[in-house]
């Protein structure tokens, strides 16, 4: 069954993004946010427990503990989420589709395959992509990334080898 067609105000690049293809793709701007993150949580509970202090065993130090963690988790599903709209085109990807296409034109080019390559069927790298399409819209529920390499990203690639022959 195809995936769903998205009409975006963007160009769609790629509508099921391998992990690393996401983080290696961030902007200085969702490190920002990210680093925000991390820093807020844990400022947000200690100014709440001057307000309303917890008086039992647990201190300040495990409330810090606890808001880093947070900060930090939550700080990286929204820096990944910001990163995987671009290539969903839902937000601007400009950046993003120009190294797509010099990255995956030079895999073209080097005659590799342009996802990768997989020691997976074909049935289990379409099982892996049907989970991990579109999750990203989902994030805060559950966490769901692509760390499989398959053929099933809702785009014509043809334009990477036809840039390949332009190199």
């Amino acid at each position: 069954m195809p995936a769903k067609e998205l009409h975006t105000p963007y160009p769609v690049i790629d509508i099921d993004p391998h992990f690393k293809r996401v983080v290696g793709y961030m902007r200085p701007n969702d490190y920002l946010v990210w680093t925000g993150a991390t820093g807020a949580f844990p400022l947000a509970l200690s100014l709440w427990n001057r307000i309303d202090p917890a008086h039992g065993k647990t201190g300040a130090k495990s409330i810090l503990r606890v808001g880093g963690w947070l900060g930090f988790t939550c700080g990286f599903l929204l820096a990944y989420q910001r990163s995987s709209f671009r290539f969903l085109g839902v937000t601007e990807n400009e950046r993003e589709a120009e190294m797509d296409l010099k990255e995956l034109g030079a895999r073209a080019k080097a005659g590799l395959p342009l996802y990768g390559e997989t020691d997976l069927s074909e049935y289990l790298q379409g099982v892996a992509s049907r989970n991990s399409t579109f999750s990203v819209f989902k994030l805060q529920t559950i966490p769901w990334f692509n760390f499989v390499n398959h053929n099933n990203h809702g785009v014509d690639t043809a334009k990477y080898y036809e840039y390949a022959k332009n190199l």
